[in-house]
């Protein structure tokens, strides 16, 4: 596997290992970014780099607007990481980072690019199956604090300090209005093996919702659960590192 360093602010790079035979390119949940998967490469085996992607509007891309918009959004993505592709890859995303993901590989399937090796998707309903949540990205401040604590993704020091949620609630908004705009389009399904995963006690995404990713592959499915709820990936993270690493191993790394 080539590894020239690269500087960038699309993704996170540190140098690969010399038994590095894939990269592993990881999206993050709404308002999440790179520090997300901070540590899964130390977990990850040493075939597999793992390189989190910095999206518009966070990190190293602060300065840049977080777009609202699911098609600009990946449409860009494409482009970004293009030059990165040139090695065998995989996708993983979270919750937001799981539609990213998807959304990704189609685009990348109509530009008649090379495709992932494996989409692995967690804590994400399959695209057909739409939520019947309360919209969020609109709400007035207050109420959209009170959300943000219900759902428990967003700090509490970042809540209770109006200068950090002034910072930080644009990209939450855009991200809940990224994902709320979001809409399947009709499509053929994936020549590419899907990996789901979810939280047992994640109370808007059933097993049955991560089941109904099998629809989106003409391969290999698996579905695994853990302990915990939405943000199961954080507390269960070296269990989930370890079944993202056994996928790729049996498959893409066969």
């Amino acid at each position: 596997m080539s590894n020239a360093a690269r500087k960038s602010s699309v993704v996170e790079w540190e140098k690969p290992g010399p038994r590095a035979r894939l990269r592993l390119f990881c999206f993050p949940y709404a308002g999440g970014g790179a520090a997300v998967f901070r540590g899964w490469g130390a977990v990850a085996p040493p075939e597999i780099h793992v390189v989190p992607v910095h999206l518009p509007g966070r990190g190293n891309r602060f300065t840049e607007p977080a777009l609202t918009r699911s098609e600009a959004l990946v449409e860009q993505l494409a482009e970004e990481l293009s030059p990165y592709m040139d090695v065998p890859f995989a996708l993983f995303g979270h919750s937001m980072g799981a539609m990213l993901a998807f959304e990704l590989t189609r685009r990348l399937r109509a530009l008649g690019k090379q495709l992932p090796e494996h989409l692995l998707v967690s804590g994400r309903r399959a695209p057909q199956r739409p939520s019947d949540k309360r919209k969020l990205h609109g709400l007035p401040e207050d109420e959209f604090r009170v959300e943000l604590r219900n759902l428990n993704g967003t700090p509490d020091e970042i809540l209770e300090h109006p200068e950090l949620m002034e910072l930080f609630a644009p990209i939450l908004r855009a991200d809940f209005e990224l994902c709320e705009t979001y809409a399947l389009r009709e499509g053929e399904p994936l020549n590419v093996p899907i990996s789901a995963f979810g939280g047992l006690e994640d109370p808007d995404v059933s097993r049955d919702d991560l089941m109904a990713w099998k629809e989106h592959t003409r391969g290999f499915f698996k579905l695994r659960m853990f302990p915990g709820g939405h943000f199961f990936l954080n507390g269960a993270r070296q269990q989930l590192v370890h079944a993202v690493s056994e996928d790729l191993l049996r498959l893409a790394l066969r």
